[in-house]
């Protein structure tokens, strides 16, 4: 077939600082996911949007035209308004585990379609298969089923959903683009948009162990996803959120999950119980039930029963005992005062090089790997207390996870104690 564009002329246009039709930008995508635009034009197109960026038709465009590379999906017939949650990953976030559960209390549906981990963020698909017999992978019907019936699920997207993202996905990775916000939103919003939620809440993370490090680049990437989903008709709020220590006390795959269970067993730490229902409250808001009281819900047992039912269905044992590393070593307080630095990057870097992530998408993870924390930032140690404990079944690793965590605690004689807040922003439509 004759093509409608050639691929040089587009890269130019952006390159020189023009915007894109409508019909250039459907025929690329379309086109390189055909296998007709190469690699390496792609490259220098998505290099081009870094340095020149997009205006928000552009971005609305290019994210329409890489769901219609796919299927769509629809909920419309389960008769219930649907929510779904997207976090852009950090280190110790575990929030899907007891959030799916908790909203689907009050019958709300929530097809939380999620992922694995890649580098120092975990991954929600991991942590659940530290869960003995529990399933990944589920069919639509299977899908629809459990939604129908627990309300809850959380599980792989499938193949057919924006499979130009994918192609795009592993392209930026190699070609330094990953940072190019219009790219970055429209990978995210082509999913969540093709999954066919009725409402979206975004967790956009900022800090030092977040995607995004500085407050104001997140605001941008949080305002231009809460766009793209107006625009297409999906309610969509974004909460922009500290990423600079990790997220409660655990970060590995079954440390999470227990940690998990104690939030839905109306316990948990503080700051993990915040954002769960601050981000409920947001969902069950944005799918019409605003007087819904998540709180007494993970108080009074009924979260607990939908998360063993939500487990149940997808063949894992909710009773069964989660995997322990066979080898512990703990990170020791240097010196007595507060300790005003607990970096999120580096126990994430730890957490991975002990066993608990991976470097490439398919190696294999350590169930029982990761790191504890004892200490949170804002409270005083004294010399020789445990900081952390670092779990792994290899040894060997012990030495890289310390050096991952060389200048990452940081203990102040003279600071005061006290932590600054977890919820730094809320950007709507």
């Amino acid at each position: 077939m004759s093509e409608s564009f050639d691929a040089v002329d587009v890269i130019v246009a952006k390159r020189d600082g023009r915007r894109l039709s409508d019909a250039q930008i459907d025929w690329v995508i379309d086109a390189y996911t055909r296998g007709v635009v190469a690699d390496e034009q792609m490259s220098a197109l998505n290099m081009a949007i870094l340095l020149n960026g997009m205006d928000r038709a552009e971005i609305a465009r290019w994210t329409a035209a890489m769901i219609a590379s796919g299927e769509r999906m629809s909920f419309a017939d389960l008769g219930r308004p649907t929510a779904d949650k997207h976090s852009t990953g950090g280190v110790g976030d575990k929030i899907t585990l007891p959030l799916a559960p908790l909203v689907a209390v009050f019958g709300v549906a929530v097809p939380q379609l999620s992922g694995r981990g890649l580098g120092h963020t975990g991954g929600t698909l991991d942590k659940l298969e530290s869960i003995p017999g529990w399933r990944a992978a589920l069919s639509n019907d299977e899908m629809m089923r459990q939604l129908a019936d627990v309300g809850a699920v959380i599980c792989q997207a499938g193949s057919g959903l924006a499979p130009a993202d994918r192609k795009l996905y592993a392209l930026r990775d190699v070609t330094g683009t990953v940072e190019a916000i219009p790219l970055i939103a429209s990978s995210i919003m082509s999913k969540k948009i093709a999954e066919g939620t009725d409402s979206l809440v975004l967790d956009v993370k900022v800090g030092s162990g977040a995607f995004m490090k500085d407050l104001d680049r997140a605001r941008e990437l949080a305002r231009t996803m809460v766009e793209l989903g107006t625009d297409a008709g999906v309610t969509t709020v974004a909460l922009l959120t500290d990423m600079s220590t990790p997220l409660g006390l655990t970060a590995g795959n079954a440390l999470e999950v227990r940690e998990s269970v104690e939030v839905l067993a109306g316990g948990g730490p503080a700051d993990v119980v915040e954002l769960t229902i601050a981000l409920a409250r947001e969902m069950l808001d944005a799918a019409g039930r605003p007087d819904a009281d998540p709180a007494a819900a993970l108080a009074d047992g009924r979260a607990m029963d939908a998360w063993r039912a939500m487990i149940r269905a997808q063949d894992g044992d909710p009773d069964a005992p989660l995997p322990y590393a066979r080898e512990t070593e703990q990170v020791l307080a240097e010196s007595d005062g507060v300790l005003t630095t607990l970096d999120a990057y580096a126990v994430g870097v730890a957490a991975w090089r002990l066993g608990a992530g991976r470097a490439r998408k398919e190696d294999p993870v350590q169930a029982g790997a990761g790191v504890q924390i004892h200490v949170r930032p804002g409270e005083r140690v004294t010399a020789g207390q445990p900081v952390l404990t670092l779990h792994t079944d290899t040894p060997e690793r012990f030495g890289r996870a310390r050096e991952a965590l060389a200048g990452g605690i940081v203990v102040d004689a003279a600071a005061a104690p006290g932590a600054g807040p977890l919820v730094l922003d809320r950007i709507t439509a």
